[in-house]
């Protein structure tokens, strides 16, 4: 389902069907809640919520927008990126403005109180130039009288087409962030669900979410950001080699791309001579270099007809370990179609796309019935797939008889030959070889039926570190 038509995750029907006012008001009438409002990029809008609800001086100490740069700086310094729509700005706002409110009050109001910065440094839409629309928001907050604060940061993407529709919408967010903060605090998949409390779909995205502090010990903001997928507030989320979230547009601005989808459970010596044989001809294209690209392992949490595998997020978070211990990143996304995945690409960069797959995926790809409910069909399909700068390149197997099967010898319907022929002529699909024909033999699936037995001969199936992780952690039952 399109991201632009998907619903709004609810938590609690009483609670989180609150209107934007009536959530700014609750929090006003609670004189207990205090603090500030800094918005850089988009107005004042989150503020503007607060004192529109009424009884906003019981919960505003100061709202502040420092738009010129240097007074920004001045404030809040320059980051290492020099960069001022950023996490590490929004970070370097909530250690400022936090720590100003606890120098200035935090002795003179009742010890009842309970402090919290809101901060947000924006790109909306520019009337000269056809920009990134995103933004940086964050809450550092006491949730207790005198507790060390925690924080919550998050990154969204503005898909309306206009600067005013893109405030507004950034203000509702920020009155959602701090109410739940306060309110749902206690159940992370509780505060992502309300994030887009009144507005309609479409207008967020949310592809990045942390969450640090003494109430949030317990959560792992890797598994937590599956939920942005699962909740519909994002198609994809993405992972550096050290495990860290990262936004898309940072992995693949000006990047080529390399995608190689799989289930990786667990990663194989198969699919890593996959990643690598793919890396090896896709670098050999014209301005491709291993500088200037990057190899994504792509996890889809559907099946071939679009349907949520309901896999846990502690199991898909293990394929995540394995595969960033060899040095890869990943995507977990909700694409069914290729030519989704790369559509989704194609939002963050004008560069090389390369898409590695098997025998069996042409096949899935040249399945006529993979295209139903696309109005042109297979056509229709493969026009999204190969517009421009796109490759499929194909791992050759052996089928069952022994025979080696490459991307010149494969067996399609007769009526789809010649489109076939047609995209080998024009350079869309391109061969890779093996490394090593014993590659072949291995299979997750078996590997799988190996692990409760404990320790085996799978072990030599696996690149070297995985075998150990996967029995240190005891990932996929393993037992030993």
């Amino acid at each position: 389902m399109p991201f632009q038509q998907r619903g709004l995750g609810i938590v609690d029907k009483n609670i989180s069907s609150r209107g934007t006012l009536d959530k700014a008001l609750r929090i006003n009438l609670d004189e207990k809640k205090y603090g500030t409002i800094v918005e850089i990029g988009a107005g004042q809008e989150v503020a503007r919520y607060f004192f529109k609800a009424g009884g906003a001086a019981g919960t505003i100490a100061k709202t502040m927008s420092a738009y010129d740069m240097k007074f920004s700086d001045a404030i809040y310094g320059v980051q290492k990126d020099g960069r001022y729509v950023s996490r590490g700005r929004v970070q370097a706002m909530l250690n400022k403005e936090f720590s100003l409110i606890l120098e200035r009050i935090g002795k003179s109001r009742s010890q009842t109180s309970r402090y919290f910065s809101y901060a947000t440094t924006v790109a909306a839409k520019s009337y000269r130039a056809d920009n990134e629309c995103n933004a940086w928001c964050g809450i550092r907050a006491q949730m207790y009288p005198g507790a060390e604060p925690s924080d919550i940061v998050v990154h969204v993407r503005m898909r309306d087409d206009n600067a005013d529709r893109q405030q507004q919408a950034l203000g509702v967010f920020g009155v959602n962030l701090i109410y739940a903060a306060y309110y749902y605090f206690e159940d992370a998949k509780a505060v992502i669900n309300s994030l887009t409390d009144n507005l309609e779909p479409g207008r967020i995205e949310i592809d990045s979410i942390e969450f640090h502090g003494p109430y949030f010990e317990e959560i792992s903001n890797r598994a937590i950001n599956l939920h942005l997928i699962r909740s519909w507030k994002t198609r994809a989320v993405m992972f550096r080699p050290d495990g860290s979230v990262v936004i898309p547009a940072d992995m693949l601005h000006k990047k080529n791309v390399l995608a190689i989808r799989g289930s990786f459970r667990p990663v194989t010596r198969l699919n890593v001579d996959m990643i690598e044989q793919g890396l090896k001809s896709f670098t050999s294209l014209e301005g491709v270099t291993i500088d200037n690209s990057v190899a994504l392992a792509e996890i889809s949490l559907n099946d071939l007809q679009g349907n949520d595998l309901m896999v846990s997020e502690d199991d898909l978070i293990a394929r995540v370990c394995l595969l960033n211990s060899l040095g890869y990143s990943v995507m977990i996304s909700d694409h069914t179609r290729y030519f989704s995945l790369r559509a989704y690409f194609r939002q963050f960069t004008k560069l090389q796309i390369g898409i590695v797959v098997g025998i069996s995926n042409i096949h899935q790809i040249f399945d006529q019935e993979s295209y139903r409910g696309v109005e042109g069909g297979i056509l229709e399909g493969f026009g999204k797939l190969f517009p421009d700068n796109t490759r499929l390149l194909v791992y050759p197997e052996i089928d069952q008889s022994g025979e080696l099967i490459d991307y010149s010898s494969i067996v399609l319907p007769a009526n789809l030959r010649f489109l076939y022929q047609h995209l080998l002529e024009n350079h869309f699909i391109f061969g890779i070889e093996s490394s090593d024909k014993a590659l072949f033999k291995i299979f997750s699936r078996n590997i799988l039926k190996q692990l409760p037995n404990g320790r085996g001969s799978w072990e030599q199936d696996l690149p070297p570190g995985v075998a150990e992780e996967i029995i240190e952690n005891r990932f996929f039952g393993y037992h030993g």
